[in-house]
């Protein structure tokens, strides 16, 4: 029987897995999807998914109409320091059609358990000071601003800096 596509609140339940480069296209797809400015190029991903200190994880739903391909609807990228027990939440890309859904709050769990299995016992993170829904979910997920750094994006954007005990 094929899947419906979702609609409003019925979003699957992802599947969180690590991402591979396979994954390449859609990765990029989605990092000019979500992001107006500050992306990631092609490059930067396949450095970040082939290099040991770092984690691209991808959220996959199953395809429209019963679709064997599934569809890249969300990423994380977590970035570590040899040595250090603090790990970096580098990015978190939702597709714009699934904002809203709890995506992002499943991909920073996925994140965090990453972070935790690689050692790490807290994780640090920026977000622009205009983003609320990411504020909004740091900050309900229990992580507190630190800093706050001017002119940190592209367009002079500040960032917040946040952190949070794992």
């Amino acid at each position: 029987m094929p899947v419906p596509a979702p609609r409003g609140d019925a979003l699957p339940e992802p599947l969180i897995r690590p991402a591979d480069l396979a994954d390449l296209d859609a990765l990029v797809a989605l990092e000019h999807a979500a992001f107006a400015t500050d992306r990631a190029e092609r490059r930067a991903i396949r450095h970040a998914i082939r290099s040991p200190s770092m984690d691209v994880l991808a959220a996959l739903i199953p395809g429209p109409d019963g679709d064997r391909e599934p569809v890249l609807v969300g990423a994380a990228v977590l970035e570590r320091r040899r040595g250090s027990r603090i790990a970096r939440l580098a990015s978190i890309a939702v597709a714009p059609n699934r904002g809203g859904l709890g995506l992002g709050g499943k991909l920073l769990d996925a994140a965090e358990a990453q972070a935790r299995a690689h050692g790490c016992d807290r994780l640090r993170l920026e977000v622009r000071a205009d983003n609320g829904a990411g504020i909004r979910l740091y900050e309900r997920r229990g992580y507190t601003r630190f800093a706050v750094q001017p002119a940190y994006y592209e367009d002079g954007m500040e960032a917040w800096r946040y952190e949070r005990g794992l």
